[in-house]
């Protein structure tokens, strides 16, 4: 475990290979805001982990030998419904993205992907929005299907697109900040994209709102 300041993100790494894990922490501590406080060698010592330590935010391979990420984030997630993991793997098929994404991951990576996709995963996810690379993102949009956002996700989507804030549409909506937050997340998903912008645009275009 590494020392950390009060000001770094703190990251929990899990793989079960060594030399990959490794690498991981390396990425991890490449950056100057985060620090790997904790590695775990499988699903039973992450989930112990972050009871543990309570990190920022996790760092999880797909695939180990005694289970996977989406049965980590499950057990994670009952007790830390905050929690944020992305999940780094060597499948990109749309029916893993879309499994790991319903049970929670925050994003979904590629171990092909460059050392500085990566970090930018991280901090998109600390930052409060879901990271999917492009072809990952189009991918899950379509397993998903166009028109499948939610009344709630469709009417939050409909108070962005007339430039109202996250705290204005929860005191529009009688809901916190991070409900809003949540049904955002969810319709970025579905859609394929990762901002705000985008998702307007992308609503627009499938004629899901009208601005």
């Amino acid at each position: 475990m590494n020392n950390v300041g009060s000001s770094e993100t703190r990251v929990l790494v899990a793989d079960d290979h060594p030399v990959v894990r490794a690498g991981m922490v390396a990425i991890v501590n490449s950056d100057h805001d985060l620090s790997c406080i904790a590695e775990a060698d499988g699903v039973e010592t992450a989930v112990a982990l972050w009871h543990k330590h309570r990190p920022d935010i996790g760092l999880f391979d797909l695939r180990m030998a005694d289970g996977d990420a989406v049965s980590a984030i499950t057990r994670i997630k009952s007790v830390d419904p905050e929690a944020r993991v992305v999940v780094i793997s060597s499948y990109d098929t749309d029916e893993e993205v879309f499994r790991v994404i319903k049970a929670g991951a925050k994003g979904y990576l590629l171990k092909d992907d460059k050392p500085e996709d990566i970090v930018a995963a991280l901090r998109t996810v600390l930052q409060g929005s879901t990271y999917l690379a492009p072809h990952l993102a189009s991918k899950l949009a379509s397993r998903l299907g166009e028109n499948s956002l939610s009344p709630r996700e469709t009417e939050i989507l409909t108070l962005v697109a007339n430039g109202k804030s996250n705290s204005l549409i929860a005191e529009d909506l009688n809901v916190t900040t991070s409900t809003v937050k949540f049904h955002l997340n969810n319709a970025y998903m579905k859609l394929g994209v990762s901002s705000r912008t985008a998702a307007v645009a992308a609503a627009v275009k499938k004629g899901i709102i009208s601005v």
